[in-house]
């Protein structure tokens, strides 16, 4: 009974910190940088610890809205309607696997901001 009592101890401790890491996963964490949407269904945001996919055609995408910018917050660089801009989003990631798994949220920054913000790096070309 004993070492029944203390399997159920540990196996409760684990379950609480496993809700404890799922909530902060939950909360998110705010990520600011270069938005990039080359081309269709393609789009990853670089700031100052790499670049993070966020879509990539054929293949599931982030979960939420992506930033809505304005012509003076986008760049165009291919066609009409891809290119990029500066954002900051709030979003839940996969660290290992360097992927955004959701967006909770999103705003569009000024083009200086990120422009101004050495670790960022230089705009996508």
């Amino acid at each position: 009974m004993r070492k029944r009592m203390g399997l159920m101890a540990r196996m409760a401790i684990v379950l609480a910190a496993a809700s404890c890491a799922f909530v902060t996963h939950a909360a998110g964490e705010n990520r600011c940088g270069w938005f990039s949407n080359p081309t269709p269904a393609n789009a990853w945001l670089t700031d100052r610890d790499g670049q993070w996919i966020i879509s990539t055609q054929g293949a599931e995408g982030a979960e939420g809205d992506w930033p809505t910018f304005g012509d003076k917050q986008w760049v165009v660089t291919n066609g009409s309607s891809y290119g990029y801009g500066c954002a900051c989003m709030r979003v839940t990631v996969d660290r290992k696997e360097k992927r955004i798994l959701s967006i909770k949220s999103s705003r569009a920054l000024p083009l200086a901001t990120c422009r101004n913000d050495k670790a960022i790096g230089k705009a996508p070309e």
